[in-house]
Formats: C-alpha cells, structure tokens, sequence
C-alpha cells in the first residue's frame, strides 16, 4: 500500500496560522477545503450585511484554491454550507447555478447559531476529488 504524503496550502498564510488551520489538504486525489468566509486578506469580514455579497466572495475564494491544485468547480463531489440565515440562503441559493454549470455536489445546508466573526452570514467547504492521469 503506498503511502501518499499530504500537500497542504494556505490561501492567506498569516490568518490561517493566526487562526489554526490550513485552507486545503490533498492527499491522493482527495482535497479537503476549510470553510470560506467572506474576509479581507486581513482576515476582516467584509461585504458586512450583504448576503449575496458575501456567497460570491466565498467562492471566489474556493475558486483560487482549487486553481491551486489545477481543479475546477466541476471536480467538487461536496459542498456543505453553513448559514446564520436560513432564508437569506434559500433566497440567494439560486446563485449557485451560475457556479454549478455541469452538475450539482452531494452535501448538507446547515443553519448554525454563529460563525467565526459575527459579521460572517455563511461558510462553505469542499470535497473535491481529482482524476490522476
């Protein structure tokens, strides 16, 4: 059995260490990828108050990632979303077919009481798994 060594990345290096975690690991052809938030590359919320807003610069900040890894959307096999706002996301769920244009990911819709910073209205996170040539 082959042992394969995990490839870890961070997207912003100084708030993932400030904060314990690293934005994606691959091992094999499985990626793990932390929650995104909408945040500066301070690690400040921004789009405050925005709910669309805030959907859109969270998966462009999955996009960069999986870029990272030479993925795209398409290669994403989970998607869980985690909201403070029920409704808001319902509302604003159609969005996601201007990102998913192929087909849709398994995953969960979870309403949580709160978020790292009270100003973050969601969080999404990825399983992605990647074909070897």
């Amino acid at each position: 059995m082959k042992s394969e060594k995990p490839e870890y990345f961070c997207l912003r290096p100084e708030v993932e260490k400030a904060y314990g975690y690293s934005h994606a690991v691959k091992i094999g052809n499985s990626i793990k990828v932390s929650g995104a938030v909408s945040m500066d590359d301070e690690g400040g919320p921004t789009a405050v108050g925005d709910f669309l807003q805030q959907m859109k610069n969270c998966y462009s900040d999955l996009d960069k990632v999986l870029k990272h890894y030479g993925c795209t959307i398409d290669d994403v096999v989970v998607e869980n979303v985690f909201t403070t706002d029920m409704p808001a996301f319902l509302e604003h769920a159609g969005y996601r077919n201007s990102i998913y244009t192929k087909q849709f990911p398994t995953g969960s819709w979870l309403e949580v009481k709160g978020l790292a910073l009270p100003e973050f209205l969601l969080e999404i996170e990825l399983e992605v798994h990647v074909m070897q040539d």
